[in-house]
C-alpha cells in the first residue's frame, strides 16, 4: 500500500462526506490511527465516528488520545466530553469550558463546530449528549 496516511485522511473524509456508513469507515480511520499514532485528527474522527455508532467506550479511548497528543482543537474536546457523556465520567465541564473559549476567539472554529454539531444531530437525531453539548456550546449565557 503506497498511499500516505494523509492521502487515506482526507478519502476518508470525503467518504464520510458522502454519507458513507460509519461502520465501514471506522476500520478505514483505526487504520489510518495504527500508521499515524501521533495524529491527533485522526484520533478525533475516530472518536466521532465511534461516538455515532454508540461505541461510546472505545469513542472515550481514542478521544483522549487525540486530546493527549493536542489539546487545543475544540472538536477533539468536543468529542471527549461527548464520549465522557455517554460513559458516565466525571469531568465534562472543563473540556466544554475549552472547547467555548476557543471557539470564542475564532468565528471560524465556532462555524465549524456549528456544521458538525449539526451533521452529527443529522446522522444521529435523538443523540441526548450531543443535544446537551449543543446547548452548552449555542446558547447565549
Amino acid at each position: 500500500m503506497t498511499e500516505t496516511a494523509a492521502t487515506a485522511f482526507e478519502q476518508g473524509l470525503e467518504r464520510y462526506k458522502q454519507g458513507e456508513s460509519v461502520e465501514t469507515l471506522i476500520p478505514h480511520f483505526k487504520q489510518i490511527c495504527d500508521r499515524a499514532p501521533k495524529n491527533p485528527t485522526a484520533w478525533a474522527c475516530l472518536a466521532w465516528l465511534y461516538l455515532l455508532a454508540d461505541k461510546p467506550e472505545l469513542a472515550l479511548k481514542a478521544a483522549k488520545k487525540s486530546v493527549k497528543i493536542d489539546s487545543r482543537p475544540p472538536q477533539a474536546r468536543i468529542n471527549l466530553a461527548l464520549a465522557m457523556l455517554d460513559t458516565g465520567a466525571k469531568g465534562v465541564r472543563d473540556h466544554i469550558e475549552a472547547a467555548q473559549q476557543m471557539m470564542s476567539l475564532d468565528e471560524e472554529i465556532h462555524q465549524d463546530i456549528v456544521e458538525n454539531i449539526e451533521d452529527g444531530l443529522s446522522r444521529k437525531p435523538d443523540w441526548k449528549s450531543l443535544q446537551r453539548v449543543k446547548k452548552w456550546l449555542l446558547s447565549p449565557e
